[in-house]
């Protein structure tokens, strides 16, 4: 057992439902920004997971709150979401937390 994730660290949750417009453009978007975001100071790690349905949860870990603002306030993320909200998404919700603890398993 570790404690990849420690107290303090920040986590950004994004719960969202997809219009099903676009899949290419969205693929490519989602893998340009998962590569960029790792490439930020700051970054941790990323668990995501969409259903059938077009709903999907997607949690960033930030070593620090400034770290997930820098992330928020880039450039090209920016450009992206708002690509997001005009063609790939029907909703979304943004739920930004601290880790108190964290545990992982692994067989």
């Amino acid at each position: 057992m570790t404690n990849k994730y420690v107290a303090g660290t920040i986590a950004v949750i994004f719960a969202s439902r997809r219009t099903g417009e676009d899949a290419t453009g969205y693929e490519a978007a989602a893998e340009s920004m998962g590569a960029r975001a790792a490439a930020m100071p700051g970054y941790l790690g990323i668990h995501s997971a969409r259903g059938a349905d077009g709903f999907g949860l997607t949690v960033s870990y930030w070593a620090d709150e400034a770290s997930a603002l820098a992330w928020r306030d880039d450039a090209e993320h920016a450009r992206i979401r708002e690509l997001g909200r005009m063609r790939w998404y029907e909703s979304y919700e943004l739920i930004v937390s601290s880790v108190t603890r964290s545990y992982d398993w692994e067989r």
